[in-house]
């Protein structure tokens, strides 16, 4: 006749309970937002040393050295200089304090680079020498 056999479970390979499971889940939890500010602080930091290195860049490039006056060029490289020394002594600031910091040297920088574009006759995404056409897109304009 046939055989039969009886299969038990048991927990004997000291695996985690539920009740020892369910404090690790909500740590998880618990470090999962702080970890999200904190990509969003190193993100805010990036972003404003980025802006610093690329405006550096802009301004002492060689086809901006004839258009731009020493005067704003010395406020843009000030600036950008006292601003990345201002990152290096503060690198535990939080997220608001880097956007605050951005926020404040965008607007120093704004009207130079407003001066600067309407100097060459061009703002950004508009073609140089030409003013931008209100009709629409015309052949010439499309990539």
């Amino acid at each position: 006749m046939g055989k039969s056999s009886k299969i038990a479970i048991t927990n004997d390979k000291n695996r985690l309970s539920r009740d020892e499971i369910e404090p690790m889940v909500n740590d998880a939890e618990h470090y999962r937002t702080e970890d999200e500010k904190q990509r969003e602080k190193i993100s805010a930091k990036n972003a404003l040393e980025s802006y610093c290195f690329y405006m550096k860049q802009t301004i002492e490039g060689e086809d901006m050295k004839n258009k731009i006056s020493d005067g704003d060029r010395s406020t843009v490289l000030g600036t950008c200089n006292e601003t990345l020394k201002w990152l290096d002594a503060n690198q535990l600031a939080e997220k608001e304090e880097f956007e605050d910091k951005q926020k404040a040297i965008e607007n120093i920088f704004k009207p130079i680079i407003t001066k600067l574009y309407q100097g060459i006759g061009s703002m950004p995404g508009e073609r140089p020498g030409r003013p931008q056409e209100s009709g629409g897109p015309t052949i010439e304009d499309v990539d």
